[in-house]
């Protein structure tokens, strides 16, 4: 690492000053600009020991230009102090600004940190104008270690390419000295790969010096001399391995979606702009030089900086926008543009617009929340692979979700965050244990576009199953003389579970006639399919594979798993035509579903509850329409296995099933008691099924219909949950703001 190092003792000086806003125009190639700064500009409660102020530059920089006079923080209240150094690194194009040991910054206070116009690359051009930025101290010291919140690669990964480069992102800031060899090192076997290693934002990536081998297996080491801005080091080494299969990677990049939708209204002034790539990205390239917003009609560059977390990137403006006005963000591609890991070029530009709402004084102020959980808050028998996730309502600051703000205790694992979808991930480094209690926590930590946080933690539990037992046959519950619960008074005939097979990871199934979403809170937690063979059959969905189904407005569904279908998706791996073995594995999903709903029809007939379900506490077994329909309105139902999680419920209706009805005051819902579980519940319904609790509501349990399903109506913004599936053999199937979690 080449480096160069300027020391000189002058007085850090005091107050604040007005920031003069500039980034340097990326029409005038050959001048340098910031790219990225640490702490973030409109950072908050910033840490006192905070002994590290680091600047990011977008060409290699002359390092003599780089000093305490033109490197500058200036806190109210704060002493003058000697001692202060910068430092330049080459290797990531990154100066540090490093505060005296012992310094304790003021507390409460907006710090105004300053690169002078003078600083020049090292070609001799400058920078032209004062890149000026500022951030608010906190009343605390940073004593917490960094951590470690994803990987590239993922531990255990294979077939990973062997042009790739291996990353690591941390959950805040770090001093990038400490991040060089031998501290990030890549082995195989025992024998040290050479390369280099660069940091950027909050990740570091090592560069092997020439391709890895096919085949072979690697392993990543960040060490504990891995430090933060405070000084604080990883608690214990990082370890984490994958082997690479027979290929070079050379795909290129794309951006797969904007938090602000092209051609949107009404955008906050005090937002963040981001993008989310279709796969990991060289952080070094993620820079505002390639990642440009500008006013439209006047092409004036807004002035800020780029993050990059994950496979997302967000522009932060040192200001807030202008009300009223059209923005453009550029994301550059080809030659010098954004580029992935393995030093594939996205393709071609990428360019967004939007505006800004009317009125100047309408800023975000709204605190985020957490949408839905999985696994549910409370359910059992949770497989121990499980992966936890968390939906938030709205954009969010993919810096703030890490493993700082969300954590499973006792466990350490990896998260990442889908920006498109909202849904941050926590990945356990290892399989949970069997038959265990488990607390997950997203804290106060993270926060939306605007840097509204959370008003309080999200707290939730969850038990894995416990070893399998062998099934036999329930005994018949014995009706209480006194029941404490009402029962039907009708001994249920004893029942056992049916197979799923391949259809068993769909959250829902569209039959020979497709699916519909019409809300932007859909979220499926499983894969969904069809046999339908015309494009216009699949609406409102995309995948995590990068395929989606003509979304339009708020019609974005988010399928957290794949898309298994005989047509082709408007954009992604399969728009240029149908993926056969998908359109095989729908057809088999279809031909499961269906001998799935021949054997709940074939049960001989259960117990008669009457048609009306609501207030009833029912026990486990097999129970039959008396009119052919069965509805649930005017109350809950529930389903007691007192205690016995194998216990199963079939419900067998030769027409319809209505869970609340659409003048329903209230929700409607299937409550589980008694160790009841979602994947032992299945309705097999002759025609139509029509889930409609007003104001939201859970819906427990597999529906198979014979002519589709929906669930809610449209312009219906409650969320409706489905823990199970919603299968349809023929009709389509339509969702409203729904989300289904499948049962494992």
């Amino acid at each position: 690492m080449a480096m160069s190092l300027s020391a000189l003792a002058t007085a850090c000086g005091g107050g604040g000053q007005d920031p003069i806003l500039g980034a340097g125009d990326v029409a005038l190639a050959v001048k340098p600009t910031v790219t990225s700064v640490a702490p973030l500009p409109g950072a908050a409660l910033v840490p006192l020991n905070t002994r590290l102020i680091t600047a990011t530059f977008s060409q290699p920089m002359a390092g003599a230009s780089l000093g305490t006079d033109s490197f500058t923080l200036a806190c109210p209240s704060m002493a003058a102090m000697t001692g202060r150094a910068v430092t330049y690194f080459e290797s990531d194009k990154t100066a540090t600004l490093a505060l005296p040991a012992g310094t304790v910054l003021p507390a409460g206070v907006l710090c105004t940190a300053t690169v002078s116009a003078g600083v020049r690359d090292t070609a001799g051009v400058t920078l032209g104008q004062d890149f000026v930025w500022q951030f608010t101290t906190g009343a605390a010291l940073d004593t917490t270690a960094p951590l470690i919140t994803s990987t590239i690669n993922a531990n255990g990964a294979n077939n990973v390419s062997v042009n790739a480069k291996v990353g690591a992102t941390f959950s805040e800031a770090m001093d990038p000295v400490t991040l060089m060899s031998p501290t990030f090192t890549l082995r195989q076997g025992t024998n040290v790969v050479a390369g280099n290693t660069s940091y950027s934002g909050v990740s570091a990536v090592f560069a092997p010096a020439s391709a890895l081998a096919f085949n072979t297996t690697y392993t990543a080491t960040v060490s504990s001399a891995a430090k933060d801005l405070a000084g604080n080091a990883l608690a214990a080494n990082y370890v984490w391995s994958w082997t690479t299969g027979g290929a070079l990677d050379t795909t290129a990049p794309n951006v797969t979606g904007t938090i602000q939708a092209n051609n949107a209204v009404d955008v906050a002034i005090n937002t963040q702009v981001g993008v989310t790539f279709s796969e990991a990205m060289n952080p070094l390239s993620i820079k505002n030089t390639n990642v440009v917003l500008r006013e439209s009609a006047s092409a004036t560059l807004v002035a800020g900086v780029v993050t990059y977390s994950g496979v997302n990137a967000t522009v932060i403006p040192l200001a807030a926008l202008i009300s009223g006005t059209r923005y453009t963000l550029t994301v550059k591609g080809g030659a010098g543009g954004v580029e992935d890991l393995a030093g594939n070029p996205m393709a071609a530009d990428f360019v967004s617009s939007w505006t800004t709402a009317d009125n100047a004084t309408q800023v975000d102020r709204t605190a985020p929340t957490v949408l839905t959980v999985n696994p549910a808050d409370l359910a059992t028998g949770v497989p121990i692979s499980s992966a936890v996730n968390a939906t938030f309502d709205e954009a969010m600051d993919p810096l703030s979700i890490s493993t700082a703000n969300f954590t499973v205790a006792g466990v350490t694992g990896t998260v990442t965050f889908n920006a498109l979808d909202r849904i941050a991930t926590f990945t356990p480094s290892m399989p949970l244990a069997k038959g265990t209690s488990y607390t997950a926590t997203v804290s106060t930590g993270v926060a939306d576009l605007a840097g509204n946080i959370l008003k309080q933690p999200k707290v939730w539990r969850f038990t894995t199953a416990a070893d399998p037992v062998v099934p036999v046959d329930p005994v018949v519950p014995v009706v209480p003389v006194v029941p404490v619960i009402p029962v039907v008074p009708v001994v249920p005939v004893v029942t056992s579970a049916i197979p799923l097979n391949s259809v068993a990871p769909f959250g829902t199934f569209g039959g020979t006639a497709g699916m519909t979403n019409m809300g932007k809170l859909t979220r499926i937690n499983g894969d969904i399919g069809t046999t339908a063979t015309g494009t216009s059959m699949i609406t409102g969905f995309h995948d995590t594979a990068g395929d989606i189904y003509t979304e339009t407005g708020d019609n974005i569904g988010a399928v957290n798993g794949k898309i298994y279908s005989c047509t082709n998706s408007v954009t992604g791996p399969t728009a240029n035509g149908v993926n056969a073995a998908a359109c095989a594995a729908a057809t088999q999903a279809r031909l499961d579903a269906q001998t799935a709903y021949l054997a709940l029809a074939a049960k001989p007939a259960g117990a008669n509850p009457g048609a009306n379900l609501a207030g009833l506490t029912l026990l486990p077994g097999t129970y039959t329409a008396p009119a052919g329909s069965f509805m649930v309105e005017g109350g809950n139902l529930t389903l007691d296995a007192q205690g016995n999680a194998n216990a199963v419920w079939v419900f067998q209706m030769a027409t319809t099933l209505t869970v609340g009805g659409p003048g329903a005051a209230f929700p409607q819902s299937i409550i589980l008691a008694g160790g009841a579980q979602a994947k032992n519940v299945f309705w097999q319904v002759g025609s139509f099924a029509t889930i409609n609790a007003a104001g939201g509501g859970t819906m427990v349990g597999t529906v198979i219909s014979q002519m589709g399903a929906s669930f809610s109506t449209a312009g219906n913004v409650s969320v409706v949950t489905l823990n199970g599936r919603a299968l349809s053999l023929g009709a389509s199937v339509t969702l409203v703001n729904t989300v289904i979690n499948v049962p494992q």
